[in-house]
């Protein structure tokens, strides 16, 4: 069977993982532009959501050759160290754009932690354990999901953690 191709219209893969989970969310639309100096913060600025309920989805390689994704809020930065001693690794680097556009098969910016073509262990700040829901990338720019961080860790396989730099 093939794989379907998404070109903007209809369900993304990560709605698609979350339907046939039978998993409770709210799709949120928003308009994507250019321009945005960043895109979680555009995100949470248009959804009209605190940015720390809302999470970017961020690749990184441990030491050990593994690619895994980090969900941390929007308006902080990710801590290498701790998302290293998450992962059981020595260190981390953030991966290159491009590697991790095509191992989650989504664009910069709309790389979600569901519906990836490539499976990958995923971690999850422990913060968003304070919301009842936290919005993540529905798999495309402008395009969020509002999704229990339960389900979410369920879905991905993921762990909560610490994972936020302290400036």
């Amino acid at each position: 069977m093939a794989k379907k191709k998404h070109h903007g219209t209809g369900p993304t893969r990560a709605v698609e993982e979350l339907t046939q989970a039978g998993v409770n969310f709210t799709p949120l639309h928003y308009e994507h532009h250019a321009s945005a100096a960043s895109y979680g913060g555009e995100a949470a600025d248009q959804l009209d959501l605190p940015a720390q309920q809302v999470f970017k989805t961020l690749m990184v390689e441990t030491s050990d050759g593994e690619f895994v994704v980090a969900a941390i809020p929007v308006d902080h930065h990710l801590s290498l160290k701790l998302i290293a001693r998450a992962a059981g690794a020595r260190s981390a680097k953030m991966a290159d754009p491009a590697v991790a556009q095509r191992r989650t098969g989504y664009v910069v910016g709309g790389i979600s932690p569901l519906g990836q073509t490539t499976r990958h262990r995923a971690f999850i700040d422990e913060s968003a354990l304070a919301y009842d829901a936290i919005a993540v990338s529905g798999g495309k720019r402008g395009f969020s999901v509002l999704v229990a961080a339960t389900d979410l860790a369920e879905l991905t396989k993921g762990e909560f953690a610490p994972l936020i730099a302290l400036d």
